[in-house]
């Protein structure tokens, strides 16, 4: 091991502190993306897994220093470095979004499954609450047959999604657009006409926001994951509205809060659009994405 490097991984673990939402990030992992950072060669911890540490130079020591003390402050390794993995795709990462996780990617397979499944020649997917814009540029890399169209309430959030589609060279296959939930499609005419509906949603009730940790609570942003009183408020508006762009059996997929699962598992199956329900679990059984399938 490169001594400065075993230095660098003795300090990280000092003074790291794991977050159950972002498994992939370990002393090692963390250590590794701040170094290639500083070498001018900034990757996500899945890029940077398996790559040779590039030597310093004396500019690049001083950056690392620097990224080291942000991180020890509390700041987002995916705003240090500028970039996060999601489903296989390199993308930006800043304050903007919300930084895609790891379970978001439960959702987005459940999505892509149901699109892989059908037979049609085109398709079209809308992506509501969209921030950077991971889920529909993953169903646009993985599924050739679909155009996506994607909405954020943030202009912030949407400019960094169109960098992330120039990026990610898919700016042909995803459009943006500024607006509340799917007032921006209204102009469109895509009503009845959407294979699939995705959306990760905030539905973390507001009571516990201040509760989620400086990592989360000083750094991204609130809009992103603030559900209202009971976490539910984007949700309920999603059941209703949702419904009216969705082909006949056409598929409303989104995410879910932890123990949110079986109520609204149940009140949904009662709902006279919905044909049946479909729960995906995480690797402990919880419910994190329903699929909502429209009669």
């Amino acid at each position: 091991m490169h001594p400065e490097y075993a230095a660098l991984l003795e300090e990280v673990r000092a003074f790291f502190e794991p977050h159950e939402d972002k498994p992939e990030e370990t002393p090692e992992a963390v250590a590794r993306s701040l170094w290639m950072c500083a070498a001018g060669r900034p990757a996500s911890i899945a890029a940077a897994n398996g790559h040779a540490l590039p030597e310093l130079a004396p500019g690049e020591r001083a950056c690392l220093r620097r990224l080291v003390e942000e991180k020890r402050a509390g700041k987002p390794l995916a705003h240090l470095t500028g970039r996060q993995h999601f489903m296989g795709l390199e993308l930006l990462a800043g304050p903007q979004a919300l930084i895609p996780r790891r379970e978001t990617e439960i959702l987005g397979r459940a999505a892509l499954a149901f699109l892989r499944a059908l037979p049609d020649a085109s398709l079209l997917a809308v992506d509501v609450c969209t921030g950077s814009g991971n889920l529909a540029l993953a169903l646009a890399r993985h599924e050739p047959r679909v155009r996506v169209v994607a909405a954020d309430l943030s202009p912030e959030a949407i400019r960094l999604a169109e960098r992330n589609a120039a990026f990610t060279g898919l700016r042909g296959r995803v459009e943006f657009h500024v607006g509340d939930l799917f007032a921006p499609l209204e102009r469109l005419g895509l009503e009845g006409s959407a294979a699939l509906i995705c959306c990760n949603p905030p539905y973390i009730t507001s009571a516990k926001v201040p509760r989620l940790g400086e990592e989360i609570s000083a750094h991204e942003p609130h809009l992103a994951f603030d559900g209202g009183a009971m976490g539910l408020s984007i949700l309920r508006r999603l059941f209703l509205e949702a419904p009216a762009y969705l082909r006949p059996g056409g598929a409303l997929c989104v995410e879910i809060g932890l123990g949110q699962g079986p109520a609204l598992q149940a009140r949904l199956a009662r709902r006279p659009w919905v044909e049946r329900v479909q729960a995906h679990c995480d690797v402990r059984g919880a419910i994190r994405a329903l699929s909502i399938i429209r009669r």
